[in-house]
């Protein structure tokens, strides 16, 4: 009876320690992205972290930034640009290192050969969620780098956006703080419990005002930072995916269209809209992950068009 006990009890540790090592191995669980709050900022991802999520290869470096480890001063004969966004420009979990839109215009601009350019960087300074109140907080904190150009990349929710806030470090699934002690516990907690709802969310949800107006504000500060840096300011805005299908954007998206597009040829901004880019595309949404973030072919698009207008400019 012993000997049976002895043995169910090894085949069910073999078994559990199969399937945790499995987890980890071959999909990367119990090792997810780390985040830390910030008063002003929100929350950003902890700096100096690596992981690979489904086989994708996740780097954040010493600025929280989605890269490698970089110098904080330009090296010479560098053309260093400056990506900052939400989660379509840091590509996520779904996304290799390789397959940001930050590297592949590395690759694209390089493959240019620019006079007096030896290197390229390009700076990836991201985060889910984030909205141009957090990028500006961002860029007032580390500044831009002595990068030539900025590029902020927006998506039409953004200009929705709610106020800093870091309440969901730690609490929110999505943004943990803290590595689980095993595998098996982070696939339970994100696909089996349900999520507990964090109630001073609310209030954030709840902001209320001219959210759009503070927003451009937020936006047109960005560009006063970046003109301050002797630098180049591009804006970038992604559709979601359900604006390019029959119904088109909502009435309050127009309006808030409408605005941005009045607000940039006020402040003589570079603009690119990629909702008229993709409605002229047969098959828009192959462009796309999910309803909002982009795939590898959208991380392709947007590449190219930043690359053409980059180099009008440069």
């Amino acid at each position: 009876m012993k000997t049976i006990l002895v043995i169910i009890i090894a085949s069910v540790s073999g078994l559990f320690l199969l399937v945790e090592v499995g987890l980890r191995s071959l999909f990367g669980f119990g090792n997810p992205l780390l985040y830390i709050t910030d008063e002003q900022i929100g929350y950003l991802l902890s700096p100096n972290q690596k992981t690979r999520r489904f086989g994708n290869r996740i780097e954040i470096n010493q600025y929280s930034m989605r890269g490698e480890v970089i110098q904080q001063t330009r090296p010479s004969s560098t053309l260093r640009v400056f990506l900052i966004g939400d989660s379509i420009a840091n590509g996520g979990w779904w996304t290799d290192q390789e397959n940001t839109i930050s590297s592949l215009l590395r690759e694209s601009l390089l493959s240019a050969k620019l006079n007096n350019t030896d290197k390229v960087e390009v700076l990836n300074a991201s985060a889910n969620s984030w909205g141009p109140r957090n990028e500006l907080a961002y860029l007032k904190r580390f500044g831009t780098f002595q990068a030539q150009v900025v590029v902020l990349i927006i998506n039409t929710d953004d200009l929705f956006a709610t106020a800093p806030t870091s309440l969901p470090v730690g609490r929110d699934r999505n943004y943990p703080d803290h590595k689980p002690p095993l595998a098996i516990l982070e696939v339970i907690q994100r696909y089996v419990l349900k999520p507990q709802p964090i109630p001073e969310m609310t209030a954030v949800y709840q902001e209320g005002g001219d959210r759009v107006g503070v927003n451009l504000t937020a936006i047109s500060e960005i560009h006063d930072l970046v003109k301050e840096n002797q630098s180049q300011f591009l804006l970038v805005m992604t559709p979601l995916i359900r604006e390019l299908e029959e119904k088109g954007s909502r009435d309050y998206e127009i309006q808030a269209r409408q605005r941005l597009v009045e607000f940039t040829q006020k402040q003589k901004i570079n603009y690119i809209d990629f909702l008229p880019i993709l409605q002229k595309e047969t098959d828009a949404k192959s462009f796309y992950h999910d309803h909002i973030h982009l795939n590898l072919r959208g991380n392709q698009l947007v590449t190219k068009t930043i690359e053409n207008k980059l180099l009008e400019t440069l």
